[in-house]
Formats: C-alpha cells, structure tokens, sequence
C-alpha cells in the first residue's frame, strides 16, 4: 500500500512544477491564434453561462470524455472534482456517499435535469447513477440553497441528459471482465435546431468482490426530446430509469457472514421544461418534475437453524417539483432572475415477516410541502467588475421560515487573470426519519434546519494563450445546529433527536489545466482540507461520531488526482488518471464483546487506465468498430474507502463498441 505522509503537499507541488516546466517546454509548439471555445453552466446561476463568467466556484465534467475514459459511474467521475471526497461502502454497487467540501455526506443537492434526486433530508446514494447518455456533469462548490433550497449545503450536482444535434448517431459497445463483470450499452441520437433527441439503455452484472453473495447488477434507461416552435418558445422532455439490485454478505461490521442478504433500488426521473422569450429582455421558463425511488431489503433465513427468520422491508419515497422562473435582461450588464418552486415529499413504508406474505402498510407514511421563493441579480457596476446577489425564503410545513442568502463578485483584472470571492449561507431540512420516527427511537417534528455559512475566494490565471490554466480556490464554513441521536432523551417519551453538534472546515483547492498540443489534454487538482469537531453534542466514548477538536470522520487532510488524456491520431487513445486519497478518521464497528473504536485509515494511491484502438473508421452506412480496454487500481492495491469494508483490487475490461453516422 502506498503511504502518504507529511511529504504529500510537497510530493503535489513536485508534479504540479514538472507541469510547468513541461509548458514551458511546449510554449514553441502552441498556436497563439487557437481560440478555446468556453464552457457553459446553468447550475451556478439557472440559466446558461460561461463558467469562467461567475463568481462561485464551478467544475463541468463533459459526458464524452468520460464515457471515452470508461468512467461508467457519476460516483467514480466525481473523484476527479477538486474537493469532493467519495467513499463506497464495498464492493460495486454498495453504497456510495460524496463528502464535498468536508460537509456531511447529505449536504449536497443532486439533480437530474433539474429534478432534485436526494431522500428528503438530503441523502444520496451514486451506486447506480451511471454516466448513461449524459451530456455533462456540472459541480457547484459552496452553499447554493439560494437557488436550489434544503440540502444545497455544500454544494450542487447536476446531471444534464444529451439534447441531440447534428446527424442521427446509432452505437453500441460491450465489455467483458475480471470479477465476472459484463457490461453492454446501445444508444441512439440526432436532430437540429428544431428537434433534437436522445436515448440510451444499458446494464451491468458482476459477480462482486466477495466469495459469496455478492452479485450485483443494474438496469437504467434514458432519453430526452427537445422541439423548438416558431424561435421564442422551447419545450424538453426527459426521463431516467434505473433498476439495481446489490448482494452483499457483509453485517454492519464488514465481516462476510450472510448468503442471502440483498438491496433493491428502483428510480424514476422524469423531467419537462418549458421556455418562453417574450421579448429580447424577458424570458420565462417552467419546470415541472417528478422523482420516485422504492428501496428494500431483503434477508431470507440462511438456512433451517437461522433464527433470525425472514425480514422484508421497504421504502417508497416520492418527490413531486414545480417551478416557475423569470429572467430579465437589461442594458449595461444587469441581469435578474426571479422564482417560486414547490416541493412536495411523501414516504410510505412497508413490511412482511414471511416470504408468502404480503407487503403490509407500515407506520409512519410521512409528507411535508415546502415553498420557495427566491430573488437574484447580477450588474457590472465598473468595467471588469460583475457582482451578483440573491436571497430567498423558505416556507416549510414542519420547520416554517428559513432565510438563506448569497453574493459573489468577479474581477476580470486582465483577459487571462480573473479574481472571485463569494459568501453565503444555507440549510438541510431534517430527514424524515429525524421528524417522524416511531418505535425504537421517536421523532422530534420541532426541529431546525441544519445550516451553514460560507465564505471562499479564487484567482485563475491563464497562460500559453489559454493552453494551461492555473486556479486556486480558498474556502471555509461552519456548521451549525448538527442533528443527533441520543439513548437518553431528557424525560421518557421525549424525542431522540436534537439540533446540538457543530463543527467547522477550510481548505484550499488548487487545480491546473494544460493542453499542450492539439489532442493531448491534462490536468491536475490537490486539495487540502481542515475540519474539527466544535460542538460534539451528545457524542462520547471510543465510537463517537463527533469528538470535540477532532477531525470530522472520512475526510481526508489531502486528496491529489492527475488526469492525461492523449488522441493524438484518430484511431488510438489513451488515458490514465491517478488518485491519491491523504488518511481519515473513521470508526471500526466490533461485534459484541469487541468494543467498536475510533481508527485512522491509512492512505492511498490508485492508477487507472484507458485506451481504445479504431480498426475500422464509420463510412457512410458501414459502422466504425473499436477495440476498447480499461485497467482499474493497476498495481491491485489493498485499501479501505470506510473501515471494514474493502475495495475492488485491479479490475480488467476488455470490450468493443460499434457506431455509425
């Protein structure tokens, strides 16, 4: 295993030099005259802008080139992001959590074409979100409940489906490998300005990690259609299924000792969103979305002397989204935007205790309403200079009123030299389970949001006429009323939830970007993160969750990723990216007499690798044919992402894919 110590910033400073001096060699070769086109978002402000024209931090993952690295996994994509911290729980298809920014694991607000996909409360398993048919992946770093509402604590991630432009495109590839994985996708898209779309299938099997029970396998469907009429108004219909089942024998120690245990996940996305341009000022947009999502779990006695019996539960949890907006654009760089956004959550939960019963209604069958109404503006008060303010109030059924805000500037000092700074605040509503629970633990409905408040500033400087890209981004926030759990409520029939805990995180994300030759793309990112425990509320003992002064858990100190990606012809490419994760706290559960303690995991390097060979290229109605390879943890690295739980060794796909125009 590779260990990283104190050397680790400077060890990061040593590529990122070698970097520079490598541009420095290549500046001979760069064509000053070669324009980068800049990229566009719509997360960071809801309606489409350069990314390099907003004041808050922003990270675009474009879909092709993570399909032509073999990264089938948002999860396994969003390692590269600068700041964000993912941590699978096992094999493939356990549980995946992102930690961004040092925040919790649910403070992030995941879209789909803008329909919010998190549990109520914000959490948010990637297992099965895969980068099927996705145009790109925008990352919003801070807090963005001012546009976004609960959960957007420590930041946002969208998913944005591909429209389809150009000729009809049909294409199909499959892979074959280590673990017994195979995997198969075929897809189809094209269209104009008038009507475009899109449509994508595809699914996974593997037999996992472990000796037994460890199958996964997952199924997920997606299209989208987009029409124009007459030029001023624009409708887009999307949808996303995924259907996953995940097999593991691991108990809540990591040891492997169950056949039969299993999760189920079944999802439902769909999305449409109307666009209307009154005027060249005015524009008018309405979004209307619905996400669905049944989880069970399953455990079916192991054999005729297991106990335990048979147990069946399973949660159906619906979101319903609507939202209106309106844009205004009026001269001398003032822009406003303003918007109200429903959001409507239920949950219903059921049981059975025998195989040949039926699922049964069980209590509680939670819902709560939330209204949102929000208000922002942009202006260049002086040349060079554009700052943007916004501030919104939400209206929750259980928690009432909460106020977040957020302003940032941007300060082109010179056409490759820009400065950013922002600050803001946000909130996460309570989960259900906090507000309703029943039985075992009883549910506090007067609970606060959990909130934050977050200031950051950046500089990115371009050199080698935009070929390298440097950026540094420093940020700190603090975390406020901390929802926990206690065994002792202060009177019998009290509530075992309260907002108590604290706890604070800064850091700094410095990141570069080289494109030293027409076809050859690299980069590289290093973050360094502070947290600490400020208010460990009920948490005591060698298991603590939260430990006063101490780091919070599975948050590394240092995180490095370095990414090459080279088609330097139009038959071969390669790429390789590696990953260095710095160690973090976490908590290793005992069975019983063993006591559970609180350990630091060591850290950790992998090295992947990708490449595809055209044999033969698309002409007319004869289809291109690749030879396509990816090597996952190539030096077979033995390490954990959360204690007790392994990680896949070096994992071999081999596969070909066909196209045609």
């Amino acid at each position: 295993m590779i260990r990283v110590r104190s050397a680790f910033p400077e060890w990061c400073r040593g590529a990122a030099l070698l970097l520079a001096t490598t541009a420095a060699t290549l500046e001979a070769q760069v064509s000053r005259d070669t324009t980068q086109l800049p990229e566009i978002v719509v997360t960071a402000t809801r309606y489409p802008v350069s990314a390099d024209s907003v004041g808050v931090t922003v990270t675009v993952l474009r879909g092709e080139d993570l399909r032509a690295q073999g990264i089938r996994s948002v999860g396994d994509a969003l390692r590269q992001v600068p700041g964000a911290q993912v941590v699978q729980g096992g094999g493939f298809g356990a549980q995946t959590s992102l930690f961004l920014r040092g925040g919790e694991s649910d403070y992030v607000k995941v879209l789909v074409d803008g329909v919010a996909v998190n549990q109520p409360g914000g959490a948010y398993d990637f297992a099965n979100l895969t980068t099927d048919n996705v145009d790109r992946i925008e990352i919003v770093r801070g807090p963005g409940s001012v546009l976004y509402g609960s959960d957007a604590i420590s930041g946002v991630v969208q998913i944005v489906t591909r429209e389809g432009r150009g000729g009809a495109t049909v294409s199909a590839d499959g892979q074959a490998g280590t673990h017994g994985s195979l995997r198969w996708e075929a897809e189809a898209l094209g269209g104009g300005d008038a009507l475009g779309w899109s449509a994508a299938v595809s699914r996974r099997t593997t037999d996992g990690i472990y000796d037994f029970n460890n199958d996964y396998h997952n199924t997920v469907a997606s299209g989208r259609i987009r029409a124009q009429a007459g030029g001023r108004t624009r409708i887009a219909l999307s949808g996303r299924f995924a259907d996953g089942a995940f097999h593991f024998p691991t108990d809540f120690t990591g040891a492997p000792t169950d056949h039969n245990q299993f999760n189920t996940e079944r999802t439902t996305t769909l999305a449409l969103d109307l666009t209307r341009r009154f005027s060249s000022a005015v524009e008018g947009q309405l979004l209307l979305g619905r996400h669905a999502a049944n989880n069970e779990f399953v455990n079916p006695p192991d054999s005729a002397t297991d106990f335990n019996g048979f147990s069946d539960s399973r949660i159906d949890t619906r979101r319903w989204t609507a939202e209106a907006r309106g844009q205004v654009r009026l001269p001398a760089g003032v822009r406003g935007l303003a918007g109200v956004s429903l959001d409507q959550e239920s949950q219903e939960n059921f049981q059975r205790s025998a195989a040949d019963d039926p699922l049964t209604h069980a209590d509680p069958s939670p819902e709560r309403t939330n209204w949102g109404f929000f208000l922002e503006g942009s202006a260049l008060p002086v040349t060079r200079l554009q700052l943007t303010a916004g501030g919104r109030l939400d209206q929750n059924e259980k928690f009432g009123s909460f106020w977040t805000y957020r302003t940032s500037a941007i300060a082109f000092v010179t056409p490759s030299t820009r400065l950013r700074a922002s600050v803001g605040t946000g909130f996460k509503e309570p989960s259900f389970f906090d507000n309703f629970a029943t039985g075992f633990a009883t549910g506090n409905p007067d609970l606060r949001p959990e909130r934050t408040f977050s200031v950051e500033g950046g500089v990115t400087q371009e050199v080698l006429g935009a070929r390298i890209s440097l950026s540094a981004t420093g940020f700190a926030q603090r975390f406020r009323d901390l929802i926990q759990f206690t065994f002792a409520p202060p009177s019998p029939g009290a509530p075992n939830f309260f907002n108590v805990a604290a706890a604070k995180v800064s850091g700094l994300e410095l990141g570069v970007k080289f494109r030293p030759i027409p076809g050859v793309e690299a980069g590289a990112a290093y973050t360094r993160l502070h947290t600490e425990v400020t208010d460990a509320g009920f948490d005591s003992g060698e298991d603590a969750t939260f430990v006063n002064g101490q780091r919070l858990l599975r948050r590394p100190d240092d995180m490095f990723t370095f990414g090459l990606q080279s088609a330097l012809t139009r038959r071969g490419r390669v790429g390789a990216v590696l990953t260095v994760v710095g160690s973090r706290e976490d908590v290793r559960f005992g069975a019983f007499p063993e006591p559970s303690r609180r350990i630091t995991l060591p850290s950790y390097a992998t090295l992947d690798l990708s490449g595809s060979v055209t044999v033969l290229l698309p002409r007319g109605n004869v289809p291109g044919f690749d030879i396509t390879a990816r090597v996952e943890n190539l030096f077979d690295k033995s390490y954990e992402q959360a204690a007790n739980y392994r990680s896949p060794g070096r994992t071999i796909l081999v596969g070909a894919a066909t196209h045609v125009r």
